[in-house]
């Protein structure tokens, strides 16, 4: 197999990271997880067009609906990070790359944070 290799990734002992399968399979699994819930929410939302701010808030509070709606948001955001990533590792490179990498980490999570407490604090004080 190393008859394959370009010869200069032979002569510097360059190979695979090991960490590809372990990214692929979690985009693979967010997809999944979003392809399930990405129905569920627009029938949700549309659902609420035209409803005024305490049916929306009630809706939210359902545990069924919090419990998805988390699921959701937090299945966006780590799709959104991973997808990400690997646009800034194709495209980018030198100290953008590790910049770049560094605030879609963070503004993902924030993201997700913002939203996840967004949801806690409709569900439990509605």
């Amino acid at each position: 197999m190393s008859e394959l290799r370009n010869p200069l990734a032979r002569a510097k002992g360059l190979g695979a990271a090991k960490d590809g399968v372990n990214h692929w399979w979690a985009q693979r699994v967010s997809a999944i997880a979003l392809a399930l819930l990405a129905p569920w929410f627009a029938v949700f939302a549309a659902g609420l067009i035209g409803a005024d701010g305490e049916t929306v808030r009630a809706a939210i509070a359902r545990p069924w609906c919090a419990s998805l709606l988390a699921a959701f948001v937090v299945a966006l955001f780590w799709h959104a990070r991973l997808g990400l990533q690997v646009v800034v590792e194709d495209y980018i490179h030198g100290w953008m790359e590790l910049v770049l990498q560094l605030l879609i980490k963070f503004a993902c999570a924030l993201g997700a944070i913002v939203s996840l407490l967004a949801i806690g604090r409709i569900a439990f004080t509605a």
